[in-house]
C-alpha cells in the first residue's frame, strides 16, 4: 500500500473508522449467492500464490519493486497463472521515474558529540551530501503547519539544513519552501503517531521537485535533533539513481460478461524497495489471482466482464492506475462499471476494514454506487467474520484514480502501519497499542508475516463482492439505470448453491 504522504492531499493522518453497525444502507444489488466461489477459494490457494511470489523476490535481491527484474518476474508468474485460467492477458507498459540509491541515505550529528540518526530518502529527493548546522522551523503542536508557508523560513540562514515537522501540508510545499530559503537539505520529522519512534516513510509526489536532499526521521529523532541544532553540527547525505524506465500493468479480461459493463478488480503488484512486500501487496495479488483461477474452473457465466488488473508502481504514487484510467476513452470510461480495490489483505494484527463508500464515518462518500458496493461487503463480513470497520476513502490506494473519475469503487484493506484500539481488539481479536501490520514497508514483510485468519475471511469477503458484481441484474442503483439485460445462465451457476 502506498505510504499516506505519497498522495499529497493531506499529511494528517486519518484514523481508522468507527465499528461498523448491523444495520447497512439499502443496496440496490440483488442477494446473490456465492457459496460454491467461497468455498472454492482456499487459504492453501492463496499461500500458493504468495510463495511464489515471496521465491521471486529472493532470486531478485529481496525485493518486487516497479522498475527491477523481481517486478517483471512477478508480472510474468501472475500472466501464466491467468493464460492457463483462461484469460485474455494484456500487458500495457508506461514510463515512470526510477530512482535507487546508490549508497545508504544518513544524517549524523558530528559535533560536539556524535550521533547517527535513522533517517529514510524521501521518493523523489534530490542528491547531495551536506554538511552544516540545522535550524528548525515552527515546532508547534501536531498538527502543524511547519514549513508550509514562505514566511516560515523569515531570516534563515542560507546553507543550512531545515528541521521542519510533518503537519498539515504535502512533504514537497516544505522543501519548496526550504529550498527558496536557501536551505541546504531538509529533515522532515514525523508527528501523529502513535509511537514516537515510528520513521517517516515519505514522498515528494514528483521527480525534479527541489534540487537539496530530504529525508524523514522518527518524532523522537526530530526532538534529540531540534535539541542539539544550538552548537550542533550535522551531515546529511542522498546518493540516489535516478532514470526513465518502463513498467506494466497487467490486465486480464474474464471470457464472459457485456465488455460495455466492466468491472475492474485490482491490487498493485509492486513492492516497496526494501523487501518483499507479500503483505503489501502480494496479499492482494495471491488473493485475486486465487478468486480469477477458481472463477474459471467453476466456468462462472458473468453478466458483467471482469477486468482482473494488477497495478505496476503503486509505491511510487499510484502511477499504474493513473496511467490506465488517463488513458481510457470516453466511452471506455462510461463502460467501467466499478472498481473493487484489493491491497493488503493479511495483516498480522488485522482489522477487517471496508472502504467507506457512502460517507457515514468520515464525510466524503465515494462516486454513487460506492454506497451498494461498501454494503455488499458489510453484509457479508457481519455474517463471516462478526462485523468490520470503515476505512476512509483518503488516496491510499489505487482506487483513488478510478472515484477521481466518478467510477464508483469499494474494496477491503487489512490495516497498515496504525495502531489498533482497544475495541477493535475486543471485537475481533488480537493486540490493543500495537500496529495492524508491523511489518508495514520493511525487509519483515515476508511470507512469515502473513495472517492466515485474515486471509481466510478477507480472501472469501473479495470472492463475494467479486461473484456479485459480475452476476449482479440489478446493479448498483435503486432507479436501476444500469441494470443488464437478463442473460441466460449456463449450467454451472452459484446462485441457489447451498
Amino acid at each position: 500500500m502506498l505510504v499516506r504522504t505519497k498522495v499529497l492531499l493531506s499529511t494528517v493522518a486519518l484514523t481508522a473508522g468507527m465499528l461498523a453497525v448491523p444495520v447497512t444502507p439499502a443496496s440496490a444489488v440483488d442477494n446473490i449467492n456465492s457459496y460454491q466461489l467461497t468455498k472454492a477459494v482456499t487459504v492453501n490457494g492463496i499461500l500458493g500464490h504468495a510463495r511464489a511470489l515471496q521465491r521471486i523476490a529472493n532470486a531478485n535481491d529481496g525485493n518486487r519493486a516497479a522498475g527491477t527484474p523481481g517486478y517483471e518476474a512477478s508480472a510474468r508468474y501472475v500472466e501464466r497463472v491467468l493464460v492457463r485460467a483462461g484469460y485474455d492477458v494484456t500487458w500495457q507498459p508506461f514510463e515512470f521515474a526510477y530512482e535507487e540509491e546508490t549508497t545508504p541515505t544518513s544524517f549524523v550529528q558530528t559535533a560536539p558529540a556524535e550521533e547517527d540518526y535513522a533517517a529514510i530518502r524521501m521518493t523523489y529527493s534530490g542528491n547531495g551530501s551536506v554538511t552544516g548546522s540545522v535550524e528548525e522551523i515552527d515546532p508547534a503542536p501536531f498538527p502543524s503547519t511547519s514549513g508550509c508557508e514562505a514566511s516560515d523560513f523569515a531570516g534563515f540562514t542560507a546553507g543550512a539544513i531545515a528541521l521542519v515537522h510533518r503537519g498539515t501540508c504535502p512533504f514537497a510545499q516544505k522543501a519548496v519552501n526550504a529550498e527558496a530559503a536557501g536551505a541546504a537539505g531538509v529533515v522532515v520529522a514525523n508527528a501523529g503517531e502513535a509511537d514516537p519512534e515510528t520513521p517517516l516513510n515519505g514522498t515528494l509526489g514528483e521527480a525534479g521537485i527541489v534540487d537539496i536532499p530530504v529525508v524523514g526521521v522518527s518524532q523522537a529523532a526530530g526532538e534529540q535533533i531540534a535539541a542539539a541544532a544550538d552548537g550542533g553540527e550535522f551531515s546529511l547525505n542522498v546518493d540516489v539513481l535516478a532514470e526513465q524506465r518502463t513498467t506494466w500493468n497487467i490486465l486480464a479480461d474474464s471470457p464472459t460478461g457485456d465488455p460495455a459493463r466492466t468491472v475492474v478488480v485490482g491490487a498493485h503488484l509492486d513492492s516497496v524497495g526494501e523487501g518483499a512486500g507479500i503483505n503489501d501487496n502480494g496479499s492482494g495479488t495471491a488473493t485475486i489471482l486465487e478468486i480469477a483461477e477458481e472463477m474459471s474452473e467453476l466456468g462462472v457465466q458473468n453478466r458483467q466482464r471482469i477486468r482482473f488488473a494488477f497495478w505496476g508502481a503503486e509505491e511510487l504514487g499510484l502511477l499504474g492506475a493513473e496511467h490506465y484510467v488517463a488513458n481510457l476513452s470516453d466511452t471506455e470510461l462510461d463502460q467501467t462499471y466499478a472498481n473493487l480495490n484489493f491491497d493488503m489483505l493479511g495483516s498480522k494484527n488485522y482489522v477487517p476494514f471496508v472502504y467507506d463508500g457512502d460517507g457515514s464515518a468520515f464525510g466524503t462518500a465515494g462516486p454513487p454506487g460506492s454506497d451498494a458496493i461498501e454494503t455488499v461487503f458489510t453484509d457479508y463480513l457481519q455474517k463471516r467474520a462478526g462485523g468490520s470497520v470503515e476505512t476512509a476513502f483518503d488516496g491510499r490506494s489505487d482506487y483513488g484514480p478510478f472515484i477521481a473519475a466518478g467510477i464508483p469503487a469499494g474494496g477491503l484493506f487489512s490495516g497498515a502501519e496504525e495502531i489498533k484500539t482497544e475495541e477493535q481488539a475486543a471485537t475481533f481479536g488480537g493486540t490493543a497499542g500495537e500496529a495492524y501490520d508491523d511489518c508495514y514497508h520493511t525487509p519483515c514483510d515476508d511470507i512469515s508475516s502473513l495472517n492466515t485468519d485474515a486471509l481466510a475471511e478477507l480472501g472469501d469477503a473479495a470472492a463475494h463482492a467479486t461473484y456479485v458484481m459480475a452476476r449482479t441484474r440489478t446493479g448498483l442503483f435503486p432507479d436501476l439505470s444500469r441494470r443488464g439485460e437478463a442473460r441466460p445462465l449456463a449450467t454451472t451457476t452459484l446462485e441457489g448453491a447451498a
